[in-house]
């Protein structure tokens, strides 16, 4: 189930849960520095597709995306809370930004950004649980219920259905 070990560098290497899911606090403060990475990257990419999708049919969306970036940061700003709480520094470098000159590429993008996130936030109620840390859970339950209605509001957007985009995100 939690197969971070591939990309992962010989220094990092030590920080990916076990095979059969163990993880040490240490480790899950490295996966949430991950997730805050992320949360970085999606504030920048909707910040800068908010701005640069054109057009009056994507006037709504625009807006939608303006509206998910500040979300985002109320999420990027739970993760540090809680990487601090475990006794770890939370990251100052996101991940890459895709960029594109096409306004659905851009949504596809974020599309597949939010899939990964609901991925991860599964897999981080679960190692929180395994760890004791209820209310961490409980926090980053909260999260991912708005990252599924990030996920939906683009699925919408791009006339995809949404449990096609939620059943093929369970699959990768």
């Amino acid at each position: 189930m939690f197969n971070r070990q591939k990309g992962m560098t010989a220094g990092n290497q030590r920080l990916a849960p076990s095979q059969d899911g163990q993880i040490s606090r240490e480790q899950l403060i490295f996966l949430l520095n991950e997730d805050l990475a992320r949360e970085y990257q999606a504030i920048i990419a909707y910040v800068v597709y908010s701005q640069v999708i054109k057009g009056a049919a994507n006037m709504a969306i625009a807006q939608e995306l303006e509206k998910h970036a500040k979300e985002e940061l109320e999420h990027a700003l739970t993760i540090a809370k809680q990487i601090d709480y475990l006794g770890g520094t939370p990251t100052v470098a996101p991940l890459p930004v895709k960029m594109s000159t096409d306004d659905q590429e851009l949504l596809r993008l974020d599309l597949a950004n939010e899939n990964e996130t609901v991925r991860n936030y599964r897999e981080r109620v679960v190692q929180c649980e395994s760890l004791g840390e209820y209310a961490m859970a409980e926090q980053i339950r909260a999260i991912l219920v708005q990252e599924q209605e990030h996920q939906i509001d683009l699925a919408t957007a791009l006339g995809k259905d949404v449990a096609e985009v939620a059943a093929a995100e369970e699959l990768a």
